[in-house]
């Protein structure tokens, strides 16, 4: 599987979206600690699965440490698929709201003087 293809299986779930949310807001949580994230609502075994789509994309890193591992968010792969995605067809629609605003700041003269 090509890695885009890989990066955007992961973010396609919205559990997974979640589990990426939980390492932003603190990074290097061990992967008990994620699990009892979700004890209301999945099995540690689903939630392991879960990091193991997450683990493929590499958007999730394993660290041990002793005998528990530690997750670490890596936001390489998503600013990747930004790049290569978004920012291109962002692009030319930035520049055109660009080139409204300059034009509404900056309205062209006439022959009969400024543009009122």
């Amino acid at each position: 599987m090509d890695s885009q293809d890989a990066v955007f299986r992961a973010l396609a779930d919205p559990t997974r979206r979640e589990v990426l949310d939980l390492l932003f807001a603190r990074d290097g949580q061990t992967v008990g600690e994620v699990c009892a994230a979700f004890d209301d609502r999945m099995s540690r075994f689903g939630v392991m699965k879960h990091l193991a789509v997450l683990s493929e994309a590499e958007l999730v890193l394993t660290a041990r440490e002793g005998r528990s591992k530690r997750l670490f968010l890596n936001p390489v792969p998503i600013e990747q698929v930004a790049n290569r995605w978004i920012s291109k067809y962002a692009a030319r629609f930035t520049s055109a709201l660009v080139d409204l605003q300059e034009h509404v700041e900056n309205p062209p003269e006439t022959a009969e003087g400024p543009a009122s």
